[in-house]
């Protein structure tokens, strides 16, 4: 009867999960992050270079974007004509921009990303236990397999059969759970493993990494009730992310208080601009910065060098 109960628990957990990673969309950027039909004309009639560089600059001096491309201008998509948020990358498959891109499993036919991320690891997590209980169970069959213990009917193959199968799945399960686990602890997707982030001040592999329990929040949630559910309770929106900088950019305002900004020690806020509600409190044992900061900020944020040239990413 235990047995009985756990495996059902298991299964269930396990479908609900799978369920959820296949059939929840993908989040896309929001109206916000799209240009406008003036500033596309303008995109289109300026040539390429410094000049839609400009017209990127404008449209995004009010969105909550810090990182770059590889030769430091604004990050946009072509394809969908939107200025990119930060973590947002363009799908190829889905031929879409999805916020928190991961990557694009076949496993389920859908992309992996910010609305979806915590039922893709809750469903590597009861597959892995599903499989588990099933060798573990089974282990006692397998051996009497070896020992001639089984009556001799086709049962026995499928008890060998089944034994491998749960017993590889196990195998391989394990270490990819394992990876998103260090992924989670260190607040990064698998695009950023690849290719870290780049902010203004420099690329930055550890920037969104607030510490393990804040990254951890941000996955699952604060009530920690629904952490083991495969129901939504990720903090934010996917459009905005705090972050960590610890070599600040020299044309950022200084931290109040005369903070040290190269201290390895300490983490600082990102330069003042709109962050959405939800995320903003991850962020209240930190120093904030300050309104006159904030102003002397958003009159040179989107400056760049002149030289760099507009960059469109995949």
């Amino acid at each position: 009867v235990v047995c009985l109960v756990a495996y059902h628990i298991f299964f269930m957990l396990f479908v609900w999960s799978y369920w959820k990673t296949i059939f929840t969309l993908p989040m896309n950027p929001s109206k916000e992050f799209h240009l406008s039909y003036s500033d596309k004309e303008s995109l289109e009639r300026e040539p390429r270079g410094e000049s839609q560089q400009e017209v990127l600059r404008r449209a995004a001096k009010d969105l909550p974007i810090y990182t770059r491309t590889m030769s430091g201008a604004i990050r946009y998509c072509d394809r969908c004509h939107l200025v990119k948020p930060d973590r947002c990358h363009h799908c190829s498959v889905c031929d879409k921009c999805i916020l928190k891109m991961d990557h694009h499993c076949p496993w389920v036919n859908n992309c992996v990303g910010f609305s979806n991320y915590k039922f893709f690891l809750l469903f590597l997590a009861y597959s892995l236990l599903y499989c588990i209980f099933i060798a573990a169970t089974d282990l006692q069959y397998f051996i009497k397999f070896w020992t001639n213990g089984l009556p001799d009917t086709q049962a026995k193959f499928h008890i060998m059969f089944l034994f491998f199968a749960a017993a590889m799945f196990s195998v391989s399960l394990s270490s990819l759970f394992g990876y998103h686990c260090w992924l989670v602890s260190k607040n990064k997707s698998t695009l950023e493993v690849f290719r870290a982030p780049i902010f203004r001040h420099r690329t930055d592999k550890n920037g969104f990494s607030l510490g393990f329990s804040k990254n951890l929040r941000q996955v699952f949630g604060d009530e920690k009730k629904y952490w083991l559910l495969p129901v939504f309770s990720s903090l934010g929106d996917g459009c905005s992310f705090p972050t960590c900088l610890v070599n600040q950019d020299p044309e950022q305002a200084s931290t109040p208080g005369g903070l040290n900004s190269t201290s390895k020690n300490e983490n600082h806020l990102f330069p003042a601009k709109p962050l959405r509600d939800s995320q903003s409190h991850l962020l209240t044992d930190t120093p904030s910065w300050s309104e006159t900061a904030a102003k002397a900020e958003k009159g040179k944020v989107g400056m760049s060098n002149p030289a760099l040239t507009m960059e469109n990413e995949t």
